[in-house]
């Protein structure tokens, strides 16, 4: 069953033994969200969030229900009502530029086998959809070609008047594909034109340094290890959550440049690249924890795990093929993955989060809670223009001059 698209759904883990991982004090320097702000209103585990504009944002759970939410106050602008049983997937989709009617769609999946497509800007239902057989596990944009997807045991096309494309030979963009992952470790490209698989991987694995042509790949036993639960990449990078670790994968040298095996104590089940070569991971043992990704310089050939990773070249080299690349790496810049802050609020496994440039980051759990998490030197600094904002409007500020 596809279970996942990029950005797409999951299902939840068990949780993982406890085992030996990086720890931070309380003098987090480099942390900046040291204010937090509660907002409750759902009834059950928040597994979803999705941003709507630069303002705000919606949730979405196992009670049903969405949620929008001011990003910046934390106030609740509107609640979804209309699936009865949980929501198994939510997405935006924005209108192309060129539409003359600028609304926003959302799109949300439910285990009552609907979709419903919504208006973003009030509580209306612009249509459902009820022919699916099965749960919609995820739902995509491919914004390019004005066209979504849902997967679920089938994977369907459909377009902004939610026609299903039973063919897609009338897409005539070049170069488009996108990527699913599931939780027994398959990595899959698809190509957007026919749907073909461009590449698929299957296995993880940690090579030994002595591994040759002759030595069979020891494959992790424990599915939760090669679970891929999510990724995103870059211009430069693909960044994944595997089991409990994190992994940073070079599109440029074809090869994971940098790894925390185990990054939390339990699954990891997100992961975003923020600004300033940042990455942010939740898991669920509760805890969100902030990486920086420093270039180091590797002065002798390490083993680095590649396994699905190494989607543009698959099977075994012969030593002799080995060599080079083992010369050439000796010398190749490396990185590391820094654990520079660890957010501690919520007390069950954080699902996921979002990241506002302007109003920090947003976080929800299975313990029903979401969690604005704020700068706490932008948000004093705002505190202090208000207040003297405030007293020039009244005349207070040039009586105390």
């Amino acid at each position: 069953m596809l279970r996942w698209l990029i950005g797409g759904g999951r299902e939840p883990q068990g949780l993982a033994e406890k085992s030996p991982l990086q720890t931070i004090g309380e003098e987090q320097t480099q942390n900046p969200y040291t204010e937090l702000l509660v907002l409750k209103a759902h009834h059950d585990i928040v597994r979803f969030l999705v941003q709507l504009d630069d303002y705000r944002f919606a949730s979405a759970g196992d009670d049903g229900i969405v949620v929008v939410w001011n990003a910046q106050t934390g106030e609740k602008l509107l609640e979804l009502n209309g699936h009865t049983q949980k929501i198994t997937a939510i997405i935006t989709f924005p209108s192309l530029e060129s539409c003359e009617e600028k609304n926003q769609l959302i799109l949300t999946a439910s285990a009552d086998r609907t979709v419903i497509v919504w208006d973003g800007d009030t509580t209306r239902q612009v249509q459902r959809i009820s022919c699916f057989q099965s749960t919609v596990k995820c739902l995509t944009v491919l914004q390019r070609l004005d066209v979504w997807l849902s997967g679920g045991n089938d994977l369907c096309v459909w377009n902004r008047k939610l026609d299903l494309l039973c063919k897609t030979s009338h897409l005539s963009d070049t170069d488009l594909s996108f990527v699913t992952g599931s939780h027994i470790g398959e990595l899959i490209i698809w190509d957007a034109l026919d749907w073909t698989m461009q590449a698929y991987e299957r296995n993880f694995w940690d090579p030994s340094p002595q591994l040759d042509t002759q030595q069979e790949i020891k494959l992790c036993q424990k599915s939760n290890d090669i679970s891929i639960h999510h990724f995103t990449c870059d211009e430069e990078n693909v960044f994944a959550a595997v089991g409990r670790g994190l992994y940073v994968y070079s599109l440029q040298m074809k090869r994971v440049i940098a790894c925390q095996k185990t990054a939390h104590d339990s699954n990891v089940l997100h992961i975003a690249r923020l600004p300033n070569r940042q990455l942010i991971s939740c898991s669920e043992d509760g805890s969100v924890r902030i990486w920086e990704l420093r270039e180091k310089q590797q002065l002798a050939a390490e083993p680095v795990p590649t396994g699905f990773f190494n989607m543009w070249g698959f099977g075994r080299v012969n030593k002799q093929a080995s060599q080079p690349v083992k010369k050439q790496q000796e010398n190749a810049t490396s990185c590391s993955l820094e654990l520079i802050g660890d957010l501690i609020g919520h007390s069950s496994s954080v699902e996921m989060f979002l990241y506002f440039e302007d109003h920090g980051l947003v976080t929800c759990s299975a313990d029903h809670l979401i969690i604005l998490w704020k700068n706490g030197e932008r948000e004093s600094g705002l505190r202090s223009l208000r207040l003297f904002q405030k007293l020039e409007e009244n005349g207070d500020l040039y009586l105390a001059v």
